[in-house]
């Protein structure tokens, strides 16, 4: 099976990509940065519609179709909304949610095709905001809405499942000030078990779906 994999130069889509290619499966991964060279890749920066549409279309096109989109690319600007420029929390939105959005609108032909799966990835604060976290939030919440109405929109085409992720042990909290970052008791989940959880959404035989999954620490507490 060939599955894209946005944000796959890192955390849990670098995890999922592995993932993917220990199934035996191929990986198409799409990042701003380069990921590792083993994965056949394009680099694109989603906040661009036409990037991000150009990227899935090319990895489709070189792979022979898709069987399945996985978009975990994903960033944050934290911060009261009145010391965060409007640049950078517009730029969270574009990316975390508008992003998805035009990854997944370019890639339904070849997945519609395949009868393939889509596989979205949201936050624990997309279903219960935190101060300081509202451009974030906005996103996730935004990515939960438009993953349940495409789920409805798709039935019997197009399988899709909303994967609701909290904290794991990635570089997201990198470069952060401290009051940003999770202590040393948070338990952050390892990401490839959360990439595991994306698989076995993407091995479901057809006609059976995981409309969602809540995967976070046992100590997670922004879920629920």
């Amino acid at each position: 099976m060939n599955i894209l994999i946005t944000g796959g130069a890192s955390g849990l889509g670098l995890a999922t990509a592995e993932a993917v290619e220990k199934e035996g499966w191929r990986a198409l991964v799409v990042d701003v940065r380069e990921p590792d060279q083993r994965f056949e890749h394009v680099t694109a920066d989603l906040a661009d519609r036409g990037e991000a549409e150009r990227a899935v279309r090319e990895l489709a096109e070189r792979a022979g179709g898709l069987d399945g989109v996985v978009t975990a690319a994903g960033i944050d600007a934290c911060g009261r909304l009145e010391d965060v420029s409007a640049d950078d929390w517009e730029r969270v939105i574009r990316v975390n949610l508008l992003g998805t959005a035009a990854v997944v609108r370019a890639a339904l032909p070849y997945l519609k095709h395949t009868r393939g799966r889509v596989v979205t990835c949201a936050s624990t604060l997309g279903l219960r905001p935190l101060s300081d976290a509202s451009a974030y939030s906005a996103s996730k919440f935004g990515v939960v809405g438009f993953t349940r109405g495409l789920a409805i929109e798709l039935r019997g085409e197009v399988g899709v499942t909303l994967l609701i992720p909290g904290g794991m042990r990635t570089g997201f909290f990198d470069g952060r000030p401290d009051q940003y970052k999770p202590g040393p008791e948070a338990g952050l989940n390892d990401p490839a078990h959360v990439a595991q959880t994306v698989v076995f959404a993407l091995r479901q035989p057809a006609g059976c779906e995981v409309r969602e999954l809540v995967v976070c620490p046992s100590t997670e507490t922004s879920w629920p």
